[in-house]
């Protein structure tokens, strides 16, 4: 089950954030190859952000996922994201950071 965690400094308060979610759904479940109905996305606004020294429009996203997982799919993953922000809430892509962690990246065998 993939989970997108983005977090951000702009207010969204009165925002329809609906579309966020279905475009971060849909984006994750493709890229990833994962069914929508396993992918889940959190969106926290209004944190205290300071990138390049400033508090500009900013955000910081966190994918977890169970396999899937590769440089190609890390880079569609950081293009496709980092432009729904751009779009949606004026984020520049120069002003997020993606981090991709895949559990089972380090999974070891048991010699139990």
């Amino acid at each position: 089950m993939p989970c997108l965690y983005i977090t951000t400094n702009v207010n969204l308060d009165g925002i329809d954030t609906n579309p966020i979610f279905s475009e971060a759904t849909t984006a994750v479940s493709t890229i990833i190859g994962k069914p929508e109905k396993f992918v889940m996305v959190v969106l926290k606004s209004s944190v205290p952000i300071s990138f390049e020294g400033n508090k500009e429009a900013a955000a910081y996203a966190e994918i977890v996922s169970m396999g899937g997982i590769n440089s190609e799919v890390k880079r569609k993953l950081i293009a496709t994201i980092g432009t729904i922000l751009q779009s949606r809430f004026s984020i520049p892509r120069t002003r997020f950071f993606l981090k991709v962690f895949d559990t089972t990246a380090f999974s070891t065998k048991s010699k139990i």
